[in-house]
């Protein structure tokens, strides 16, 4: 599968991710589905 960005997510990016969701930072957002796939569900 081709990637918009031309490479695949680090663990890091997808740690990140999921520690945003974890934090208050997203203390207003409610079932939200946060795709971290660099573009790939974009159909390029």
């Amino acid at each position: 599968m081709a990637h918009p960005l031309g490479r695949c997510a680090s663990t890091e990016e997808i740690a990140q991710a999921a520690l945003y969701l974890a934090s208050n930072s997203s203390a207003f957002i409610t079932g939200l589905a946060l795709t971290v796939d660099g573009g790939a569900s974009l159909g390029y």
